[in-house]
């Protein structure tokens, strides 16, 4: 393994850099650092975020610059606000004895007028987002007709986010005659039209294979049904107590709702996507880098550009919709070569996604089974345990240690331990005492009867089908608002024309009998019975209970009462309080708990 020193970086960089504590280059860095400090050429790099690609165009810029000029020699290309800062910074740190370096963030978000005053004072380096370089080129701020250098760093990311227009009209105003680097995770057939475009017989380099994902990921799968969904998601957080990850979700709706969810559950949460002010977006950023919040709940296009070194899990809880956004997803955690956890939450029918996303990056996911709630009591035990074994005493406690042992003279060693443990572990006995096994099997279906976890189960029949407007999402509002039962413990749902079948713990039998006795749909009165058979295919009637008079609703859907909210509902006798849980489907009585 080679070191700086022998990379043939100038003397300024080579002391900065050992003062920062850096010894030896990445893969990365050892293969471009020598090429572009040794000769003019251009360049394509492909390898993973997190593995010192910003030191492995940052140091040659650096190595190549001209202080004595002062306009701009070199421009870098970012996609996000955040990434621009990072890059920023980073340059300023390895240009630290370098006094007479200008170096100018360009981005979004900050008063252009200050940008535009600190280029005019002299800039050798512009580190921007397009939008705002763009905007900077029109108002006729900015002449890049000097620049040498251009880094298109992320340039995947760039063109997912859609600036191909502005990238084509920034690069028209530099020279013909530069030095063109493109750094990318993933090379789709847009970055390398870039490179055929405004690249001459570039030299190409990749760290792993094309496409591929990081090998110090390790990526694992959990297999639930959509309404556990979010289930699924705290028992995995809480099996892993030291969890410091990022959440992905597809939509901005769907990012703020889990992270309110996990805030009212008591998780240490928040949420970072497009509607956010950018001083909104810049406290979220603050609180978890310093490590203040646990979990960051983000959608893909606000997650560009973080560059937080220690992220143990990244979380998919929504598969993204193309393949080089997970690539991108996962590269957030094992940076700068420590090891990280890929865990996405799918149904069953998104195991072919997995499979594709496989066949891409070339590295094989691992079925996981979602933690038990005996599993995750183990663990939360033996968290607290080595917190407690490993915590700092502190030295006041000395004074009321007498008068503390005296409050303790009847209890042995171990019923101490016990008493102090039990503060913070009952409520997490509590919660999962007889919690449900979430787990789907790859056909969807869970043994019918008993759950894994050995929950013995009961199935009814109920008298609502599709013909009334139901989906699986609304069948499980209409039983957690009418029974009270927390949609965690509702077991499978499989949905008939006219009538469906569900299933419960059996301590909840009497619940479910009592509570469904005055509630009707479309003025017929819902019927609920126990019922025999196993789920999933085969002939409903075998399943359907022996004295069944439900007649099937032949008006097409026309049943089941719709709100303006766009989902479906069901009406009480009584009538009652909308219900505005869910968008406001449901008439009925409020949610019991």
């Amino acid at each position: 393994m080679k070191l700086f020193s022998e990379l043939g970086l100038r003397a300024e960089l080579q002391t900065a850099i050992a003062e920062m504590g850096f010894e030896n280059p990445t893969p990365i860095q050892e293969q471009t650092i020598p090429l572009l400090t040794e000769s003019a050429t251009d360049l394509v790099a492909l390898a993973q975020t997190g593995t010192g690609k910003t030191a492995a165009f940052g140091l040659p810029l650096l190595n190549i610059l001209d202080e004595t000029r002062k306009a701009p020699q070199a421009l870098i290309l970012c996609p996000t606000r955040e990434l621009c800062m990072q890059i920023s910074k980073d340059l300023q740190a390895y240009a630290s004895k370098m006094p007479g370096v200008k170096i100018v963030p360009v981005y979004g978000g900050a008063a252009i007028s200050t940008q535009i005053t600190q280029i005019k004072r002299g800039a050798h380096i512009i580190v921007a987002t397009p939008g705002r370089l763009k905007d900077m080129i029109d108002r006729k701020a900015l002449n890049l007709g000097e620049v040498d250098t251009v880094v298109l760093d992320e340039a995947d990311e760039m063109l997912n986010m859609g600036f191909r227009e502005d990238i084509d009209y920034i690069l028209a105003t530099t020279p013909k005659e530069k030095q063109t680097w493109l750094f990318s995770a993933t090379m789709p057939p847009e970055v390398a039209a870039i490179s055929r475009n405004y690249m001459d017989h570039p030299h190409e380099i990749a760290v792993g294979k094309k496409n591929s994902g990081a090998t110090n990921i390790k990526h694992l799968y959990y297999m639930v049904s959509n309404h556990n969904r979010y289930s699924a998601l705290k028992r995995i957080a809480d099996y892993q107590p030291d969890i410091y990850g990022i959440i992905f979700c597809r939509t901005k709706i769907e990012t703020q709702q889990v992270a309110e969810n996990l805030i009212r559950d008591g998780y240490n949460a928040d949420s970072l996507h497009g509607d956010l002010s950018q001083a909104q977006r810049d406290a979220v950023m603050r609180k978890f880098r310093s490590k203040h919040l646990q979990m960051l709940v983000a959608t893909d296009v606000a997650a560009r550009g973080i560059d937080v070194t220690d992220i143990t899990h990244v979380v998919h809880y929504n598969l993204p919709e193309d393949i080089e956004s997970y690539t991108h997803r996962s590269g957030r955690t094992a940076r700068a070569g420590k090891h990280g956890i890929s865990l996405a939450i799918v149904t069953p029918r998104e195991v072919d996604k997995i499979r594709q996303i496989e066949r891409k990056i070339g590295t094989q996911f691992v079925q996981t089974p979602v933690p038990t709630g005996i599993e995750v009591c183990e663990q939360q035990l033996l968290s607290l345990a080595n917190k407690a074994h490993d915590v700092e005493l502190n030295p006041d406690i000395e004074g009321y240690l007498s008068v503390i042992l005296e409050k303790f003279e009847d209890l042995s060693k171990d019923e101490v331990i016990k008493h102090f443990l039990s503060l913070e572990f009952n409520r997490f006995l509590e919660y999962y005492r007889n919690a449900p096994d979430l787990n789907e099997s790859a056909r969807g279906a869970k043994p019918s009867g008993e759950r894994a976890s050995g929950v013995p189960m009961t199935r009814y029949f109920i008298s609502v089908g599709e013909l009334d407007g139901v989906d699986k999402s609304s069948m499980v509002r209409l039983l957690c608002d009418t029974t009270g039962i927390q949609n965690s413990k509702i077991g499978k749902i499989e949905l008939r024309r006219s009538f469906s079948f569900f299933e419960v713990p059996e301590q909840f039998n009497h619940i479910v009998e009592t509570k469904f006795e005055d509630i009707t749909v479309n003025g017929r009165a819902i019927r609920i019975e126990k019922t025999e058979g196993g789920g999933g295919g085969g002939r409903w009637e075998k399943d359907r209970p022996a004295k069944s008079h439900f007649r099937e609703n032949s008006g097409g859907g026309g049943g089941y009462r719709k709100s303006s909210g766009g989902e479906g509902g069901y009406r009480k006798p009584s009538g009652g309080d909308r219900n505005s849980s869910g968008g406001g489907g449901f008439k009925g009585k409020k949610k019991p708990w």
